[in-house]
């Protein structure tokens, strides 16, 4: 009779003693009190860079500090969006990597402090980025999560450029007065981002603001300033929208000067006009602010 082979069976698996991977690399402590995340992504989202640039404003503003970063390397095809070199004054070389960067920012006493979350659309593995944002925003005592973009549309350059609010949970909806998603087709990644944080119970609420598709290209400081402006309005935390007025004056003063050069432009801006005029696109009530924190705290009391 032949010898039994035994066969050796480790008490603990071997992928068990390796370290737990993450894109997520923490760089300091966001020590937030009662934090909402807002996040911008350039690409698709981004029309004019409305809403990345209104994040750098938020930044600058409340001189935020550089917390967290999630790496690039999971989510990049780096043929499509490539890092870019730069000589320092040393004359060393430095890489910069299309890194998603996360800042914390201190508010007035009394209002929300925000962590600002901004980079570029990434390409791939959108359910992985979505669970990592949703591993940052646990992480920090996040209690709700907005998404700032802007989108090319039928706006006239002459009028407040709309900000148009929604919000999938219907309780979030109704709440605040925001309406809710209808459209259907292929998505990116922020529909992906608000379909994971929907599933996990965290509120989350996109605004987004529309771009003239006669002038679509950036800098649109009007539209920075009206993103702004909306924000503010639904949580109450000021942005400082008023130091663009300048700004976005210059700009509507240059659109003003090449539509009047143009008769078939200045007819096509006065329909516009006329449509823009009999629509609304969100409630304009200063209690909107109010009924957020209703919400949130009615959120936390039922947890």
């Amino acid at each position: 009779m032949g010898r039994r082979t035994q066969l050796f069976r480790p008490r603990v698996k071997i992928y068990d003693k390796l370290p737990t991977m993450t894109e997520l690399r923490w760089l300091g402590e966001a020590n937030l009190e009662r934090p909402l995340m807002v996040v911008a992504l350039k690409g698709l989202f981004d029309a004019a860079e409305a809403a990345t640039c209104a994040l750098s404003h938020l930044g600058d503003h409340y001189n935020a500090t550089h917390v967290a970063d999630i790496s690039s390397e999971t989510f990049f095809n780096f043929m499509e969006e490539r890092p870019t070199v730069e000589v320092t004054a040393g004359g060393g070389r430095v890489i910069s990597w299309p890194d998603t960067s996360c800042y914390a920012a201190k508010t007035p006493e009394g209002t929300r402090d925000l962590l600002l979350v901004s980079g570029v659309e990434p390409h791939m593995r959108w359910r992985t980025y979505a669970d990592t944002l949703l591993e940052l925003a646990r992480a920090t005592g996040t209690e709700m999560v907005l998404t700032v973009g802007a989108m090319v549309g039928m706006a006239p350059h002459t009028r407040p450029l709309g900000v148009v609010g929604s919000a999938a949970n219907p309780a979030v909806a109704e709440r605040l007065g925001l309406g809710k998603p209808s459209y259907q087709g292929p998505t990116g990644v922020i529909g992906a981002l608000h379909d994971r944080l929907d599933t996990e119970g965290m509120p989350v609420v996109s605004l987004r603001v529309s771009v003239p598709h006669y002038v679509p290209g950036p800098p649109n400081a009007e539209a920075t300033r009206s993103l702004l402006a909306r924000f503010e309005l639904v949580t109450g935390v000021p942005t400082d929208h008023a130091a663009l007025d300048g700004r976005a004056n210059d700009w509507r003063s240059r659109i003003d000067t090449a539509v009047a050069n143009d008769p078939e432009l200045s007819a096509y801006v006065r329909q516009l006009e006329e449509q823009v005029d009999e629509s609304e696109v969100m409630p304009t009530g200063d209690d909107l602010a109010t009924e957020l924190e209703a919400f949130l705290r009615d959120q936390r009391d039922d947890s």
